[in-house]
């Protein structure tokens, strides 16, 4: 039998999770919530595990998750009748291409999207309910609950998990050779990030800066900063998702750094003020940047094909400690399929301990399945077992309205840190306020 590798708690991981991506508001003329439509209408007539009598089912997912969806129906069209097509969309098309499609019944069979939309999506009635279905998996009890809970509306669940990502610290470790930094040690609160970034900077190589920061993307700033008032002990928004605290003291400070760090011949990378995401993976992949938050699944694609070494950590704390951004991907059955056991087969497939073992654990990316994360990555690069260890510590921001506020491209969280890091610091409150008034609408 495997051995344990990260010891969590269920609780903790019960927390849920909100992916951090950029998008558009979503409208839903015509859709009105909790069933517009009947996409609350509880799914009938679907058999325990679902049906696989050779259907072809479409599919939407994130282009960014490209490796994980793929995984998963190549792997299920493997092995059952029912054919799964898979279409991915841009990040930036996503909403579009889902309000255009609830407005002609164009909805896929099966559809994937980030967590932090979830809520908004179910309560326009564009997922089925799955109440009875989700609740017989033998599964269940096994799963990280987030995406469940995010797709709970009134005690009626319509979605389950199918990508889980989290944030994490990683460096260049032949970057921080030449530096004259322990490579094998990463930051382990601000103070040591903002050192490390500085050392790399000194190097003064060409093209090559000590971290990097995502300074027009909404969702990318959230995933990358948030852990770092957590990991302190701070809230980011208060529980009710209706106040952001990201004027606090612990997110001052890490706005000081970043704004001493673009003032640092270097200390910035090229870009990231105008980053509005697309793209704010490639500088470290190619070897470019010395430190910086990022996703563990963008991470673990480049183990085996950087030209550079990797170093993996948790997201240090202000003054210490570490948490992580539980992000990623919710699924379930559009309110449009008319191949609803069919498309539930695919889904109960997934949750399995099997499938989430060879989708998941076997491609070094984290599991939705809690047994599958204790036990399954005995043989996994080492680095992916630190990366599901952040999960203990992490935490989701969950609010109505956290597109609007954070997200969306122009968010008052987007100028916010815009104000904080380039421009005019004092702003900080008046622009936390924003987004405060955001949330509440």
């Amino acid at each position: 039998m495997k051995h344990n590798a990260h010891g969590r708690s269920r609780g903790r991981i019960a927390l849920g999770a909100v992916a951090a991506v950029t998008g558009v508001a979503l409208t839903l003329a015509g859709c009105g919530s909790s069933g517009g439509d009947g996409g609350d209408k509880a799914a009938s007539s679907i058999p325990t595990g679902g049906t696989d009598d050779g259907t072809s089912l479409t599919m939407w997912s994130r282009a960014p998750l490209e490796k994980q969806a793929t995984n998963a129906v190549t792997e299920y069209n493997k092995t059952h009748k029912n054919q799964v097509k898979l279409e991915l969309l841009p990040n930036d098309d996503v909403e579009g291409k889902v309000g255009a499609a609830v407005q002609t019944g164009g909805l896929p069979d099966i559809l994937a999207g980030d967590v932090v939309r979830v809520p908004y999506w179910t309560e326009q009635g564009i997922f089925k309910d799955l109440t009875e279905q989700i609740d017989s998996l033998p599964e269940k009890g096994d799963l990280q609950s987030g995406h469940i809970k995010a797709g709970t509306v009134d005690g009626k669940e319509h979605t389950l998990p199918f990508v889980t990502d989290i944030s994490v610290m990683v460096w260049n470790k032949d970057l921080y050779k030449e530096a004259g930094l322990d490579p094998d040690k990463g930051p382990t609160n601000l103070q040591e990030f903002e050192d490390q970034a500085k050392a790399v900077a000194k190097l003064g190589k060409k093209d090559v800066a000590g971290t990097y920061l995502a300074g027009q993307s909404g969702g990318a700033l959230v995933f990358t900063l948030f852990p770092m008032v957590w990991g302190n002990g701070d809230k980011a928004i208060n529980d009710e998702g209706t106040e952001s605290l990201m004027a606090g003291d612990s997110a001052k400070k890490i706005y000081a750094a970043y704004a001493d760090l673009a003032k640092t011949p270097n200390g910035l990378g090229a870009g990231s003020k105008e980053e509005t995401g697309a793209t704010w993976t490639a500088p470290f992949q190619n070897g470019k940047i010395g430190v910086m938050q990022y996703p563990a699944t963008a991470v673990s694609a480049l183990f085996d094909t950087a030209k550079f070494d990797i170093g993996v950590a948790p997201i240090p704390g202000v003054d210490g400690g570490s948490s992580t951004f539980l992000g990623g991907d919710a699924i379930g059955v559009s309110k449009d399929s008319k191949h609803e056991a069919q498309a539930w087969n695919f889904l109960s497939w997934l949750m399995t301990e099997d499938a989430q073992q060879k989708v998941f654990a076997d491609n070094d990316d984290t599991a939705s399945n809690l047994k599958v994360l204790e036990n399954g990555y005995q043989d996994a690069d080492p680095r992916t077992v630190v990366a599901n260890s952040t999960i203990k510590d992490g935490q989701t921001p969950i609010a109505v309205n956290f597109n609007e506020a954070f997200n969306a491209a122009g968010s008052p969280w987007q100028l916010l840190v815009q104000d904080a890091v380039w421009g005019d610091a004092s702003k900080v409150d008046s622009d936390n306020d924003a987004i405060t008034s955001t949330l509440g609408q």
